[in-house]
């Protein structure tokens, strides 16, 4: 079991930045992948992006491709999502996830969760 807690969110102008940081804590850290998801207050839950055990694989929504970077350190356990030239629309809770089977970019496919932290960029 993966126990995950995000920190780094809060309020920010439009084209401003945020680095947002997962860190996690069980024995599967440096083995399992890791991604982040998304949900905008009435939306459903989106896919953010997701990086595979080792780093040397990564995936973009294409709704922030060019803006948004996934990163980990497996030496401190811990996942980073870097974001850039933020948007009003990139408001939203903002979830790391880890150990998936399936299709990274479903949220039925993640098993572990953490609680979320909230993004908001102001126009």
């Amino acid at each position: 079991q993966v126990q995950l807690v995000e920190s780094g969110g809060g309020l920010v102008q439009a084209g401003g930045s945020l680095r947002l940081s997962c860190a996690a804590s069980g024995r599967t850290f440096s083995s399992a992948a890791k991604g982040w998801f998304r949900q905008a207050p009435g939306k459903e839950r989106e896919f953010v992006a997701a990086i595979n055990w080792s780093g040397s694989s990564s995936y973009t929504a294409d709704s922030v491709k060019g803006r948004f970077t996934i990163s980990r350190d497996n030496a401190k356990n811990t996942v980073y999502l870097q974001m850039n030239n933020l948007k009003p629309e990139d408001t939203a809770v903002y979830y790391c996830v880890a150990v998936f089977s399936g299709k990274y970019y479903s949220d039925n496919a993640w098993g572990s969760w953490g609680q979320g932290t909230q993004v908001t960029v102001s126009s």
